[in-house]
């Protein structure tokens, strides 16, 4: 777990510096007890604060919590809560923190929905042994179990560790026992989530946030903050630090005193903020940027899942870009065109960019990238877009020298935290890799064409015809489809090989 470092004063890190994780009972004495509040009271707090899902798209709580009562007693039935506490990003690890080493502060804010909306289940999922173990232990220490005849039943789910598991109808789904992935089809889950009924659905530092703002009470809540966005808000600053850390600040601080803080250069020539499915802001941008919704949009950027990843003046920052949107392409669920098809064409693309393709190339990045969003199963997609598009953006100077010129004359030196190969995929799992990747005997090859066809997530031609390969290796649902494209190589120079 990464070092926590608080700037002013604690509030969902409150007591850390006592216990590496605060049991029930030394919960309560650093927190003190929860107020029992109606569902007007509960939405109506939320308000007042402008508690906003901490988990990348921002959108308001308490709306998101009437329209689950509204659908529940429209439809006569009790509805479900679900903490989303599936962090699939390498570069994000603070609501691992919170259940970890706050896991009563989540259940306080997830009962207190549950109570209110008087709902009958309440889920928790997560991807990591770890977490699973503390939130076990956290509801056993209030009580709560998965038994028939409970008023709540209340239980944990642990999926495989990937980027699409957080997403919310591969949550629900994957907490019904099914397969982890989105259904194909867009989903509310305030109408029609885990077995149906109308679900309440929101990320593990939101429910955090709501368990303080219910003890705070609106006013005391809102003596830190914006006035706009009172309260702090947790961020995992990685990339070129000292070290990996997990800060809580007041909503509104300036990104360079974060940065500061941290050890890494004040006014980096970029930084990413948001993760993955966020964007990056040049070196102007991040020195001026506050960090909230507001400050952040200000700036041509996003909060999104709270991740601040700093970059050195020794790497160049689009070789970085294509690392993580390769990443991205693999990440994929499989299972829409938009995925499968446009995010390893849409790195492809960049990468051609990063080794001298010129405008050619450029101009197939903006195209993918444009054709791949708002037409997925699921959000995918558009962050991956808005990731890449935001670099083309921040990194002019850069992109120029690329596209015009023989490049920005640094190496890609690897400081964004990505999994390594063989890294925590769950076997069997979608996007699980076997350890294999494909290669190509470049003296039988004819350049045939046949493998991108049959294979388009993993391989494209270049501009004579010949396969470039991905390098990431093959995930496991794209397996059947490599194994085909070998088979019919008509030159035979198409092979399937285990990584040593």
């Amino acid at each position: 777990m990464p070092e926590v470092l608080v700037l002013g004063v604690p509030r969902l890190t409150s007591g850390f510096d006592d216990a590496e994780r605060l049991e029930r009972r030394a919960h309560l004495v650093v927190h003190g007890s929860m107020p029992s509040l109606t569902e007007d009271q509960v939405t109506e707090a939320a308000d007042t604060v402008g508690l906003r899902g901490r988990g990348g798209a921002g959108f308001p709580f308490a709306r998101k919590m009437r329209a689950v009562g509204e659908a529940a007693r429209r439809r006569g039935v009790r509805p479900a809560v679900i903490v989303n506490g599936c962090e699939g990003e390498p570069a994000c690890r603070k609501d691992a923190v919170l259940l970890r080493r706050a896991p009563h502060l989540v259940l306080d804010g997830a009962l207190l929905a549950a109570g209110a909306l008087g709902a009958r289940t309440l889920v928790v999922g997560v991807t990591r042994e770890a977490t699973e173990e503390s939130v076990r232990a956290a509801l056993a220490e209030q009580g709560l179990a998965d038994r028939r005849g409970r008023a709540l039943r209340a239980r944990v789910v642990r999926l495989p560790e990937r980027l699409v598991s957080g997403e919310a109808s591969a949550l629900l789904r994957g907490a019904e026992g099914g397969t982890p992935l989105p259904p194909g089809r867009r989903v509310h889950a305030s109408e029609e989530g885990l077995g149906g009924v109308p679900t309440l659905l929101s990320n593990t530092e939101t429910f955090a946030q709501l368990a303080l703002a219910a003890r705070l009470g609106p006013a005391r809540y809102a003596t830190t903050g914006t006035p706009a966005e009172p309260g702090t808000l947790l961020l995992t600053v990685a990339g070129a630090v000292g070290r990996p850390r997990v800060v809580e600040a007041p909503s509104g601080v300036a990104l360079p005193y974060v940065l500061e803080s941290c050890g890494a250069d004040p006014a980096p020539p970029g930084v990413l903020v948001g993760g993955y499915h966020g964007g990056w802001l040049d070196q102007a941008a991040a020195y001026g940027a506050a960090l909230s919704y507001e400050g952040l949009r200000a700036q041509g950027g996003t909060l999104g899942a709270g991740a601040v990843l700093p970059l050195p003046a020794a790497t160049c920052p689009l070789g970085e870009t294509v690392r993580a949107a390769l990443w991205l392409a693999g990440e994929s669920a499989g299972q829409c065109g938009p995925c499968r098809l446009g995010l390893p064409a849409l790195a492809g693309a960049l990468a051609d960019v990063v080794g001298g393709g010129g405008r050619d190339a450029l101009e197939a990045v903006r195209r993918t990238a444009h054709s791949v969003r708002r037409r997925g199963a699921c959000g995918h997609p558009d962050g991956a877009a808005r990731f890449v598009l935001s670099a083309l953006t921040a990194f002019a100077d850069d992109l120029a020298a690329h596209v015009l010129g023989d490049g920005c004359g640094r190496g890609t030196t690897g400081v964004l935290p990505l999994p390594s190969p063989g890294g925590p995929d769950t076997p069997g799992a979608p996007g699980a890799t076997g350890g294999e990747r494909l290669a190509v005997d470049w003296t039988l090859c004819e350049g045939h064409g046949l493998c991108a066809g049959l294979l388009p997530e993993l391989v494209r031609l270049d501009t004579d015809g010949f396969p470039v390969l991905a390098a990431e290796e093959v995930p496991t649902s794209s397996r059947g489809r490599a194994l085909r494209a070998v088979r019919r190589c008509p030159a035979l120079a198409l092979r399937l090989e285990r990584r040593e």
